[in-house]
């Protein structure tokens, strides 16, 4: 299954729906294997990530290579191989890259249906301009109305052609600064970068900030004022504590304690949180990207297409 096929098969919030349905059919996001990870020669990492439920198993194998944008390459590759469960007969490839670029946004999508504030067009900070930005607006759009969206991007050329794409979807937006997560409501992260993007004590109370952008204890999007104020939100406590530096880093520097974390998607999903977090504090939803999300999302692209491995 190619890219093209992965992106007309399910929206961010379809899949956002076998991510929900996962978690009610009582997915346990804290007993996942831990994601492999082996450096490669030249700077990239190999990532290795298997999950099996239900009727179904699969594996992700993906590469991150940051040189390959200088090279005209993207910097996520991969393939995901989908198995029958009793007989791990193969029943599907998937092009990993792109599963990966439909997973991401899914799970925020699904993670600000509880979360972000309701009844109003809201205001939007992107930080980044790359697929993850791309599907993480069409991933907002999907669960409310924006009023406006503000592109945060190292390349000004990036920002721009974002927000024009964001106006082409009927939505207001310009190229921002940092500085404008001060008037936001929601603010998401989508970017390479490994120290903070913005002064987290400019966040609003009632804002919600997405962190995608790493999966490694050293780097993080948010920094230590943002996290140590907030009502904090994780796929998984495990892995947050195992992958999240967003966390991570404000533990190491004594300014936070491991029960720091609010609850969990699997909380959120459940009922057992408050819809919107608790009040007077921002929220953050920091993921790393699991395993069982790649298979659920694996799962409802093949049986979107019929159960066809040949779409």
């Amino acid at each position: 299954m190619d890219a093209a096929a992965v992106a007309r098969l399910l929206t961010p919030a379809e899949a956002g729906d076998a991510l929900a349905a996962a978690l009610r059919a009582g997915q346990d996001p804290e007993s996942g294997p831990q994601r492999t990870a082996l450096a490669v020669p030249g700077g990239g990492e190999l990532l290795l990530m298997p999950a099996a439920s239900g009727a179904y198993a699969g594996v992700k194998v993906a590469g991150v290579a940051p040189g390959n944008p200088a090279r005209g390459l993207p910097r996520i590759t991969g393939s995901y191989l989908l198995l029958d469960g009793p007989t791990l007969r193969p029943l599907a490839l998937m092009d990993g890259a792109a599963l990966t670029a439909l997973r991401t946004p899914a799970v925020s999508a699904l993670a600000l249906r509880y979360l972000a504030p309701a009844g109003r067009p809201l205001r939007l900070v992107l930080f980044g301009s790359g697929p993850q930005a791309y599907g993480h607006l069409e991933a907002v759009l999907s669960v409310r109305e924006l009023a406006e969206v503000a592109v945060v991007a190292r390349q000004p050329l990036g920002a721009r052609r974002l927000a024009e794409h964001a106006e082409g979807l009927g939505v207001p937006a310009r190229a921002g600064t940092a500085g404008d997560v001060a008037d936001a409501d929601l603010v998401v992260c989508c970017t390479t970068a490994r120290t903070p993007l913005f002064d987290g004590r400019l966040v609003g109370p009632g804002a919600v900030v997405v962190a995608v952008g790493s999966h490694e204890p050293e780097a993080r999007e948010t920094d230590t004022a943002l996290i140590r104020r907030s009502a904090v939100y994780v796929e998984s406590r495990a892995a947050a504590l195992r992958e999240a530096g967003d966390l991570l880093v404000p533990e190491a520097e004594g300014a936070i304690g491991p029960g720091h974390i609010t609850g969990t998607l699997a909380d959120l999903v459940a009922g057992r949180m408050p819809a919107g977090g608790p009040p007077g504090c921002p929220q953050v939803f920091k993921s790393v990207g699991m395993a069982w999300e790649d298979l659920a999302v694996a799962v409802a692209l093949f049986e979107a297409a019929g159960g066809n491995s040949e779409t």
